[in-house]
């Protein structure tokens, strides 16, 4: 697995898994046949209430390949709500049967909160209980305004991000301050007005591969990591299977054309944080 190097010079597969929203047998398997496909990151937050499973698959791959794997979680709105995020993440470690997260993440700007949550969550990274600190949602005013009041700057933004919502100003914020983007929902849940995109089938036709490895090999050669889902073990080896070809400049450019500020998911601007 290719490997992108972060601002505290913590080295993150280039490619994430994503759990959202197996549970119980189906997830272990995926993660087993994940581990086995080449994936190293899996990513799963409080809300999607599975760490416990997650926990249970990575028992295999403890010892010598454990550390070759990368685990990230995040803190949920009503955890923040609650002001205690050590008592959080330890939750989290427990379930996961871990001492030490690779990535602590908060899922969403919570108004009033996630400047406090993010001091705390400094603390916990200064212990060494947490080696990378990230965000999730968080619009360009949410990042300025953290980083006025940070001590440590986050290393990782997670956000809604397709070609047909390409988040370019946001990205190039990111990358101005040092913040490495993932993008989940990286294919929009498959939406056919992304996947059946002329654009996106013609450039697929032209390097003979799949329209969710363009979509993949778009994010990787931008800098950023998606994190991709699926339960089938052909599909989970044939979206990491994105290292042998090499899109064009002009083929960037007119993925990036596609945009059309196109979201599947929440607005952080826009949403219900207590349904979140």
């Amino acid at each position: 697995m290719n490997m992108i190097k972060l601002s505290n010079n913590v080295e993150m597969p280039a490619i994430g898994f994503g759990t959202f929203p197996m549970k119980k047998m189906e997830l272990i398997k995926a993660v087993w046949n994940g581990v086995s496909s080449g994936y190293q990151l899996f990513d799963t937050a409080t809300a999607y209430r599975n760490e416990i499973e997650l926990g249970i698959a990575l028992r295999r791959y403890f010892g010598e390949s454990k550390k070759r794997l990368f685990i990230s979680t995040k803190i949920s709105n009503r955890q923040q709500e609650m002001k205690d995020v050590r008592s959080s993440l330890n939750r989290s470690l427990k379930k996961l049967g871990l001492k030490q997260i690779d990535m602590y993440m908060m899922h969403w700007p919570l108004p009033d909160h996630y400047l406090d949550t993010w001091k705390q969550m400094e603390e916990l990274y200064d212990e060494g209980k947490i080696k990378v600190l990230g965000v999730c949602n968080f619009h360009q005013h949410h990042l300025e305004n953290l980083l006025e009041h940070c001590r440590i700057s986050p290393m990782v933004n997670q956000l809604e991000l397709h070609p047909l919502l390409s988040q370019k100003t946001l990205r190039d914020f990111c990358k101005e301050n040092r913040i490495v983007v993932e993008a989940y929902s990286p294919t929009a849940r498959m939406d056919k007005k992304l996947i059946g995109h002329k654009v996106l089938n013609d450039i697929a036709a032209e390097h003979s591969k799949s329209v969710v490895q363009v979509i993949l090999r778009w994010n990787y050669q931008n800098g950023v990591i998606p994190i991709i889902k699926s339960s089938n073990k052909e599909r989970m080896k044939s979206n990491i299977d994105i290292f042998d070809f090499e899109l064009s400049p002009k083929e960037i450019n007119r993925i990036e054309e596609m945009n059309e500020n196109y979201r599947i998911r929440h607005d952080p601007d826009n949403c219900d944080f207590s349904k979140l």
